[in-house]
């Protein structure tokens, strides 16, 4: 049942950034649970994703996006597209920057969108545990050298640190508004979508650079059986059968292992029993072919 609060605020709030500057383990963070996926891969947040955040006086919905970055293929094309399409359709843009690294021609490029949006642009400095306090002041002035933000705010998204002070910020300048979705709903993704993302992490943490982007995962099935134990069946794609053969491994050890680690996961998301069965399937190219891009949840009007 949704709240019928008067002074109840909501809003929409799109993260943003370069690859791999923390923004999924920051919205993974702010719910408290895991919705997205996280790696040391560049690239690894390919759909727009949507955490909830609700409380009895609001609800913010936040949207991870993919890492802007210089695109090389369709894919990355679409990637860049839909990170950049959420700009104006939300109430409060977070920019997040990792202050442990220099900043970089991505970001600089990042700013030049941002600058000509009217949307409140908030930066987020991630990582703020890897380096001395006295370093903070000088990077933040040289980021409000190259760009006006409504709000600067330094956090570290893997230890929580500073993350409630960002949400109240927000929150202050959030409008009031209806509640969206129920209390106890943390993702707009269907179940599947979550199972597939949780395996392609897998994928990732244990291919290493042998597997970087040529994977896309499909969850098959989803069946609730005896002893409320649920079958699911997912199969992972790649473009070459070299690749398949990295993913079984000698003698099936490296899917199996992929599938030990995903199915914890899984049925923590799920809260039941699973038995999950991988597959794994050669789809060549499928980066640079729509019909297999938009097969593979990439709408076709983005490519």
């Amino acid at each position: 049942m949704m709240m019928e609060n008067t002074n109840y605020k909501s809003g929409f709030v799109s993260i943003v950034g370069r690859p791999n500057v923390g923004k999924s383990t920051l919205l993974n963070q702010i719910i408290g649970e895991k919705i997205t996926i996280t790696s040391d891969k560049a690239q690894t947040t390919r759909n727009r994703i949507q955490g909830i955040h609700t409380t009895d006086a609001e609800q913010i919905i936040f949207i991870d996006t993919p890492g802007i970055h210089k695109p090389k293929h369709r894919l990355g094309q679409y990637m860049v597209d839909t990170a950049l399409s959420t700009l104006n359709e939300v109430d409060i843009v977070l920019f997040m920057v990792n202050v442990s690294e220099k900043k970089g021609p991505g970001d600089r490029f990042i700013m030049k969108r941002l600058e000509n949006i009217e949307t409140p642009v908030f930066l987020v400095m991630n990582q703020i545990d890897k380096i001395h306090p006295d370093e903070l002041l000088p990077i933040i002035e040289g980021y409000k050298e190259e760009m006006d933000f409504e709000e600067i705010i330094p956090v570290s998204a893997a230890n929580g640190n500073n993350v409630e002070r960002l949400l109240e910020v927000i929150s202050s300048h959030l409008e009031e508004g209806p509640q969206f979705f129920p209390s106890d709903q943390i993702a707009d993704h269907p179940e599947y979508f979550i199972v597939s993302e949780f395996v392609r992490e897998k994928v990732l943490e244990l291919t290493r650079e042998e597997i970087p982007h040529s994977v896309a995962v499909e969850t098959e099935s989803m069946q609730r059986g005896d002893n409320d134990l649920i079958d699911i069946s997912v199969t992972i794609n790649v473009e070459r059968n070299s690749q398949k053969g990295i993913i079984i491994g000698k003698g099936g050890k490296m899917l199996k292992e992929i599938g030990t680690r995903a199915r914890k996961d899984i049925e923590t998301l799920l809260g039941s029993k699973v038995y999950l069965e991988l597959w794994v399937k050669v789809e060549d190219d499928w980066r640079d072919t729509p019909k297999d891009l938009s097969r593979f949840g990439y709408k076709e009007d983005n490519f």
